[in-house]
């Protein structure tokens, strides 16, 4: 029997810093959104760009390398699988929010001279840091306690 394919590739833009917090089993986990822009055709040959924005999770030692690493603008290659999550808020409102679970990030730009230095040795051990073993399917299925839709920046 086939299974469906469950895959996203993305390259994009962070529109903050990462955010790392760790899971009651101590997993770290890193939450941040980043943009798309696509060009797109309109009457008359005018273009416009249209922005997407993305909720990526990441965890274990590739989200910590994320928070090192990246920030407000870092452009980043994105692989990993949507999932979908719900839950009822504290005023008892359904809400739900969709996410890409990374599976493995790659860090496109170098940014200051810094970071350059910096991140050399975790390109140089990717391997290391990502690996399925990163996103563990025992952690509940809800977002983190302090997540709101209020630090979407759009």
């Amino acid at each position: 029997m086939t299974r469906g394919i469950n895959k996203v590739i993305l390259v994009g833009r962070l529109g903050a810093d990462p955010d790392l917090r760790f899971a009651p089993n101590g997993t770290a986990v890193a939450r941040f959104n980043i943009a798309t822009t696509e060009r797109v055709p309109l009457s008359e040959g005018n273009w416009e760009d249209r922005t997407e924005w993305h909720r990526i999770v990441v965890f274990g030692k590739l989200a910590e390398a994320c928070r090192n690493y990246l920030a407000k603008g870092s452009l980043i290659y994105v692989e990993g699988r949507l999932r979908t999550q719900q839950w009822t808020d504290s005023q008892g409102v359904k809400r739900s929010t969709t996410e890409i679970v990374a599976k493995d990030i790659q860090f496109l730009d170098s940014g200051s001279s810094q970071k350059e230095s910096v991140s050399k040795p975790y390109l140089e051990n990717r391997k290391e840091y990502a690996s399925d073993s990163m996103m563990p399917e025992d952690l509940p299925s809800v977002p983190l306690k302090d997540q709101n839709d209020d630090d979407i920046p759009f």
